[in-house]
């Protein structure tokens, strides 16, 4: 029995851990090496309203801009006004962010920003976060770090979680009992065949949750980044926003730029335009898009962004002078489980914080660079509120949100459609990942949605009776199957019931945004499942 468990080992879990520092045993389980996560990929940089020319109030406008009328106001007030003391928390603790001449921060724009405010380190921000968090976290002899280790369950006890099951590095599948339990899993980008994530960011945070009784919400709201390396038989390695930033330019393949023919605010416009934009030039013209930095000077690119250098380099591409071919691929899921401001969920015992957490700040589409800010300000904020509970022993779920969401049943149109599969037939991960890609990607419409349904729905079930047969346990590739079928499953329905276009969720049969029928966010528990 310990008295937190963290599950996750990226920026939300690092700084829940810091906050939990001298607050009784905190045990950390990661599902891979603790450096593997989506934290350690993330290039552009921190946003944070720190430059003379900006304010957090500038730096919400800007938010709620990009979220397309879905944000939760609260939560991003509270992300922008908290931001730039943990900014600087990190400053003060030795992340080695990038400088200019005076000394203080480089800022960089990205798209959908009205200002420089980008904190970054090279083209490697994320990594240098991890590092400096996680210099703070070795030390503390409170915690214990559990590597390979996948969580698989949540225990739950009368209505209240007590902990996690996971899957240890022998195979055997063992209990984690702790008073308080934190989902820090990070995201969901393995759900789709092309995705800028690395491979453990198959969305078992959500599944576990969800499967539990934990209300989930926003999930059709899936952010396809608009610059991913295209090239066959290459990785979808991430072209950070930032080299658009700097003045890289997206062209066609005759070399002309297109992006003014789509939206007026051109290549830094908020990165759903941009990716449906791409797709639109891509089939218009039949041809590749690419991004070049042609403009630029390439003693700059190549010491701006030595890591997309080298891994353009390894694609035999020169990143300064040749044009690299690039394409969407999923990025984000701006969904996930229901939190209040401070982690806790609406089971209770369980709090969430990170790209696995729907606090509703990003809205219908995230703003660039707000991710690292939002797991580092609500990984505190859950680490604090953990070790509050601790101390009053007592649980105090805030419901403003949630009685603000509105609660899905079960559609009839949902189960129409193909009928593929049936209860015991078994879909590979990459299938599942390949239906994601085609039905329910960057462009939907409501036969494709209802096939995918019709497709997953029977995988969902099957593998919910699978796992309560405890003679015929998961393997890896069973468990991580599982993940995808039930996040998939759960992206779908949330695409279906919007009948609009919103941000990244865009509908072909409802191209248009509905305010008056859907300026609202709708949350799924376990009982419409």
């Amino acid at each position: 029995m310990t008295d937190h468990l963290i599950i996750g080992s990226g920026i939300a879990a690092l700084r829940a851990a810091v906050a939990l520092a001298g607050a009784g045993d905190v045990l950390m389980l990661t599902k891979a090496e603790p450096r593997e996560g989506n934290t350690g990929y993330a290039q552009g940089g921190i946003a944070a309203a720190i430059g003379r020319d900006d304010s957090p109030s500038r730096h919400l406008a800007d938010t709620l801009a990009a979220g397309d009328g879905l944000c939760d106001e609260r939560a991003v007030a509270v992300l922008v006004a908290e931001g730039p003391r943990y900014v600087r928390e990190l400053l003060a603790w030795g992340a080695a962010f990038d400088r200019g001449a005076d000394g203080q921060p480089s800022l960089a724009i990205e798209g959908a920003h009205s200002v420089r405010r980008v904190l970054h380190a090279h083209d490697a921000t994320g990594r240098e976060i991890g590092r400096t968090l996680w210099t703070r976290v070795a030390p503390l002899r409170n915690v214990l770090v559990h590597p390979h280790a996948r969580a698989v369950g949540l225990i739950v006890e009368g209505d209240r979680c007590a902990g996690a099951r996971y899957v240890a590095e022998d195979g055997l599948v063992t209990s984690a009992r702790a008073n308080r339990t934190l989902l820090a899993t990070g995201g969901a980008g393995q759900v789709y065949r092309e995705t800028t994530n690395p491979p453990v960011a198959t969305g078992d945070g959500i599944a576990i949750a969800y499967r539990a009784g934990a209300a989930v919400a926003d999930l059709e709201f899936v952010q396809f980044h608009p610059t991913a390396l295209n090239m066959p038989g290459q990785p979808r390695f991430l072209l950070s926003e930032a080299l658009r930033g700097e003045g890289a330019r997206l062209v066609n393949g005759a070399g002309d730029a297109f992006m003014a023919r789509y939206d007026p605010v051109g290549d830094l416009a908020p990165r759903d335009r941009v990716s449906r934009a791409i797709a639109r030039e891509a089939e218009r013209t039949g041809a590749p898009v690419f991004l070049t930095l042609d403009r630029l000077d390439p003693a700059f690119v190549h010491a701006r962004f030595p890591l997309i250098s080298e891994a353009c380099r390894r694609a035999g591409l020169d990143l300064a002078r040749d044009l690299i071919p690039i394409g969407p691929a999923a990025h984000y899921v701006m969904g996930g489980v229901v939190t209040d401001l401070d982690g806790r969920t609406t089971l209770p015992g369980l709090y969430a914080a990170g790209e696995v957490a729907c606090t509703g700040v990003h809205g219908a589409n995230r703003l660039a660079s707000n991710s690292l800010l939002e797991g580092l300000v609500f990984g505190a904020r859950a680490g604090a509120a953990m070790r509050a509970d601790a101390a009053r022993d007592g649980w105090a779920f805030d419901a403003t949100s949630a009685s603000a969401m509105e609660t899905a049943g079960e559609s009839e149109r949902e189960g129409r459609g193909r009928a593929a599969g049936t209860a015991g037939e078994a879909l590979h991960a990459d299938a599942v990942r390949d239906l994601m890609w085609q039905l329910v990607g960057l462009f939907r419409d409501a036969r494709g949605l209802r096939d995918a349904i019709a497709q997953l729905e029977p995988l969902w079930r099957a593998t919910c009776a699978r796992l309560q047969d405890e003679a015929a346990p998961l393997d890896a590739d069973g468990w991580r199957t599982a993940s995808l079928v039930a996040v998939g499953r759960l992206i779908a329905r949330a695409a279906l019931r919007r009948e609009e276009s919103r941000g990244a969720h865009y509908r072909l049969d409802f191209p248009e945004r509905d305010d008056v029928a859907w300026k609202r966010r709708i949350m799924e528990g376990r009982h419409g499942g």
